[in-house]
């Protein structure tokens, strides 16, 4: 039997996902041609929306529907303190925790030489770039802690690693008065794990036995 090409088309495009079998594929297909009209039109718009108002933060890289986000803009949140992710999906885990008050710093993956990422792939210097601005009034870095929250993964570490070099580099060469604490998330999360599975237990575990490097 031959499918028509609309479906054919739709199961395609499903594949394409990540963690999307031909299988998965085409039940979900067939699941929205038994949809009412309202629900497709709705996803549709939903896709449109998703492409057409959602920017990505000049500041941290996060995703939002305003530059800067409503993280970086907000004045409650303290500036000094960066919490550096891989992705945008790890500051969700992040903001359901509650406690967290600082801004966040997207560095877009991990260093990966098996698929060809290295450090000038992901947004390490411009890391780099927020920590060499300085207080004027008091002349040091305006930073004063960056948490390498990277996966426990041996890319998330190797990456964490290099970064934290890269920071003691800098401090060495601006010759910041007062050095800026790197820490990394402790105990509580399993090696292997996402940050995005972690339940909010877990995380705040890891986030509270945060070790310094």
């Amino acid at each position: 039997m031959k499918l028509p090409n609309s479906i054919q088309n739709l199961i395609a495009v499903f594949e394409q996902l990540p963690g999307i079998g031909p299988k998965t594929a085409a039940r979900l297909t067939f699941y929205l041609w038994q949809t009412p009209n309202h629900f497709v039109e709705r996803f549709a718009q939903s896709l449109l929306d998703l492409k057409q108002k959602t920017k990505q933060c000049s500041i941290c890289f996060n995703l939002d529907e305003t530059d800067p986000c409503s993280i970086c803009a907000d004045s409650q949140r303290d500036q000094t303190l960066i919490c550096v992710v891989e992705r945008p999906l790890d500051i969700i885990a992040f903001e359901r925790m509650g406690d967290y008050r600082g801004v966040y710093h997207v560095l877009g993956g991990v260093i990966n030489p098996l698929e060809h990422i290295g450090p000038d792939e992901l947004r390490i210097q411009e890391l780099l770039d927020r920590i060499t601005k300085f207080d004027n009034s008091s002349h040091q870095a305006r930073v004063r802690e960056v948490i390498l929250a990277t996966n426990p993964t041996m890319e998330g570490e190797a990456t964490a690693s290099y970064i934290a070099k890269k920071i003691k580099e800098l401090e060495a060469r601006i010759q910041n008065p007062k050095p800026i604490k790197i820490t990394r998330l402790g105990q509580g999360l399993p090696t292997g794990a996402d940050l995005d599975y972690a339940d909010i237990w877990t995380l705040k575990q890891a986030w509270e036995n945060r070790r310094q490097l």
